[in-house]
């Protein structure tokens, strides 16, 4: 596949999509959404792929959407929604992909740029990097769930402190408030996320996905019925072939040799 505004690269199982827009920060316009949405197929698609790492190019990762693509001296419904519904779609099939996602945050991340970073499963920051969500002092507020995800992550207060104040926080603070969960020298930031990336794909793919699933999938419901999905899920997996192979292994003392099956 051909890309102008992302680079794609995929070796020894892990993929890395590096938004490419360094002259604009990563900004997302319509062709970079589309292409993050074709290189999400593949990584859907192909089974030799085990990990994703979500990166920008130069100093930033992104500071989300364009403000030229919004059009926003055009006050036409359709055109300030539709990119929002459009970037809304992304952000909700990066979640539920059934790989995970690691996000390597190697400069500001703010606005929509956060949002996307929240929809990855895991977060490595460098120690420059900047988070927010400054959309009230263009007075809007996030678009693409960026308030709801916040609070499921580092909770209520500080989801309002960060939406309603619209200021910048360090790297330091986002991993004090949970927000990510490694912060690492920038030179080392893309070694540490490909180092996570090769530990999730020595794991059991299935079972990782199912992890994931669960947990999505249990967010919002009561105790009870996010028991009953876990439940569910183990009973699918027990019967996999890769269930079977992992207690061979442990038997027979030696790495598994997983299948996806």
């Amino acid at each position: 596949m051909s890309f102008s505004t992302i680079l794609w690269d995929v070796a020894d199982g892990v993929a890395t999509l590096t938004m490419n827009r360094p002259e604009k920060l990563n900004a997302f316009n319509g062709t970079m959404i589309d292409e993050m949405s074709r290189a999400l197929d593949e990584v859907y698609q192909r089974a030799d792929i085990r990990a994703l790492i979500v990166t920008g190019a130069g100093r930033a990762f992104s500071p989300g959407a364009d403000f030229g693509w919004f059009k926003m001296e055009d006050f036409a419904p359709v055109i300030r929604v539709q990119p929002r519904r459009v970037t809304h779609r992304f952000f909700d099939e990066l979640e539920y992909l059934e790989k995970p996602v690691i996000a390597a945050i190697n400069g500001t991340c703010a606005g929509g740029g956060l949002e996307l970073a929240l929809s990855c499963d895991l977060r490595i920051a460098a120690d420059s990097a900047r988070f927010g969500l400054p959309e009230v002092n263009a007075g809007i507020i996030p678009g693409s769930g960026g308030c709801c995800r916040l609070i499921e992550v580092v909770g209520l207060g500080r989801a309002k402190e960060l939406a309603m104040l619209g200021e910048l926080v360090t790297a330091q603070k986002a991993e004090a408030i949970n927000l990510v969960n490694w912060v690492v020298p920038v030179s080392e930031l893309m070694t540490k996320a490909r180092e996570i990336a090769q530990t999730l794909k020595r794991k059991a793919p299935l079972a990782v996905g199912m992890v994931k699933h669960v947990m999505n999938s249990s967010r919002g419901q009561d105790p009870t019925t996010g028991r009953i999905l876990e439940r569910l899920g183990s009973s699918v997996l027990v019967t996999s072939e890769d269930a079977r192979e992992g207690v061979r292994a442990f038997h027979d003392k030696r790495p598994p040799r997983w299948t996806g099956r």
